[in-house]
């Protein structure tokens, strides 16, 4: 396990840096943390540093978000918060970007545990102060 401190938003490029950097050749994410804990806003982070193109939002009410990098890869974002049943995922195809060799990023994983390939890394934000956080990481 890996902990990067996020002492402030203005380091977040510099943990995001550091994210990208212990996680290399790992495309598959799971980020578990409360509500407001900063999981969105780290992943905006971590794709910008992956190149990203597009504007890093929530995809609350859309499931998935999908950005292009410079590179021309896909990043996928995912925020399981407002699904209800899993059978929601077996509805969107989730087979091909969860087995797929593209980066995904799952917030509220523990929605779809069963459905979560083995190889997916987690990731643990956890607060430490107002501005302040600490991101596990399981490699």
């Amino acid at each position: 396990m890996k902990t990067i401190e996020i002492k402030s938003l203005h380091h977040l490029p510099l943990a995001a840096h550091e994210f990208v950097a212990i996680t290399k050749g790992c495309r598959k994410f799971a980020f578990y943390g409360l509500m407001g804990s900063g999981k969105t806003t780290f992943i905006k982070a971590i794709c910008q540093q992956l190149g990203a193109l597009d504007v890093v939002t929530s995809p609350t009410f859309a499931l998935v978000n999908e950005y292009h990098t410079i590179t021309g890869e896909i990043l996928y974002h995912f925020d399981l918060y407002r699904i209800n049943t899993i059978e929601e995922l077996y509805d969107l195809g989730y087979e091909e970007y969860f087995y797929g060799d593209s980066y995904i990023f799952i917030e509220w994983p523990e929605k779809a545990e069963l459905l979560l390939p083995d190889s997916i890394v987690k990731v643990v934000i956890e607060e430490s102060g107002i501005t302040k956080r600490k991101v596990h990481v399981a490699i």
